[in-house]
């Protein structure tokens, strides 16, 4: 009997996705459309999840499928708010090139959700996820594909790996919005990485071992490969909005230093406090040659160990990423003994 209730439960549910999923389609662009008239919107090929659905992935799948609705209401209220703006390829570049990403990893969500648990199904995510404009502004459906994909699809973003998530979409957090804010979901995209000999690198060549307190005192410091031009002003909102842009395959980007005092050697520091020196580099200078700056400290007021690490950051203060996850980051740390 429990055997029986549960099948009825699956068969139940999975007719409920699939008439969801159809609601998503036929409904693509109506709402927006009659509020001006004439006003492009999306047109997305049909995704339908066949198949019995796992109970573990029911929530996971039916949240995606949500998704896939939220996104092309989403895209439909941009382009209606942003009629005039931009040039001939606007729409393409900034709305239906985002929709198809987001599209593309809401379908393999789908399917990751439900091979954890039961045979990995092709949705076809590769051709569902691309949409077209509907210069009409009437939300048809024609081209509303059907059904399963039957492999050719692209692999799941992560090499089937089963990736949490690569986007804010499924985030409860509050988006960021550019100013110093933690429990937030950046959706920035990280953007250009350059090749593994292009990559940035960073070494502190000169420190002193011990200073006294309040002593002034020198670092010097070496960049290649990291073009110290662009420096988005944080406490302005410029924190985690803009992607990584490279020149000539260099990162453009700035390095910051700073100096806090350890508690103690033997366990990770506190992350909260503000160090007791912090100073950002950007002086439109390096390149792929490597260079030395000398970063004056005014001094430090405890006694103690002190860290003073120096690290490269893009023009949004992240770590610039490297093409190989074996390669060191740009960053580099010395301990001071202030006496």
């Amino acid at each position: 009997m429990g055997m029986g209730r549960s099948r009825n439960s699956t068969s139940r549910w999975k007719v409920a996705a699939v008439a969801a999923v159809a609601v998503t389609i036929t409904g693509v662009g109506l709402g927006v459309a009659s509020a001006a008239e004439g006003v492009p919107t999306v047109a997305c090929p049909q995704v339908v999840v066949g198949g019995n659905i796992p109970a573990q992935a029911r929530d996971e799948v039916q949240r995606n499928l949500d998704l896939l609705q939220k996104q092309i209401e989403e895209a439909n209220a941009r382009i209606a708010s942003t009629q005039g703006q931009g040039g001939a390829n606007f729409i393409q570049n900034a709305i239906l090139g985002p929709l198809k990403d987001k599209r593309f990893a809401a379908i393999n969500r789908i399917e990751t959700a439900i091979g954890r648990n039961a045979p990995k199904p092709d949705l076809n995510a590769e051709g569902l996820a691309p949409c077209t404009l509907d210069e009409d502004g009437g939300g048809d459906d024609t081209n509303a594909g059907g059904g399963n994909g039957n492999g050719g699809g692209a692999p799941a973003p992560g090499a089937d790996l089963g990736i949490l998530t690569n986007s804010c979409d499924t985030s409860t957090l509050q988006a960021h919005d550019g100013f110093q804010k933690g429990d937030r979901c950046v959706s920035t995209e990280f953007g250009e990485v350059g090749a593994a000999a292009n990559n940035p690198t960073l070494l502190i060549t000169s420190a002193p071992s011990q200073v006294r307190r309040n002593q002034a005192f020198t670092l010097r410091i070496s960049t290649r490969n990291l073009i110290r031009d662009r420096f988005l002003a944080a406490g302005q909102g410029g924190y985690y909005v803009e992607s990584s842009v490279l020149q000539n395959g260099l990162v453009r980007g700035h390095f910051h230093t700073a100096c806090r005092m350890l508690a103690g050697t033997r366990s990770a520091p506190d992350p909260a406090p503000v160090p007791a020196f912090f100073v950002a580099t950007e002086d439109s200078r390096g390149g792929s040659t490597p260079d030395t700056v000398t970063i004056q400290v005014p001094g430090l007021p405890e006694s103690g160990t002190a860290q003073c690490a120096s690290w490269a950051g893009d023009g949004s203060h992240r770590i610039p990423m490297m093409e190989r996850a074996n390669q060191t980051p740009a960053l580099d740390a010395v301990r001071i003994r202030v006496r």
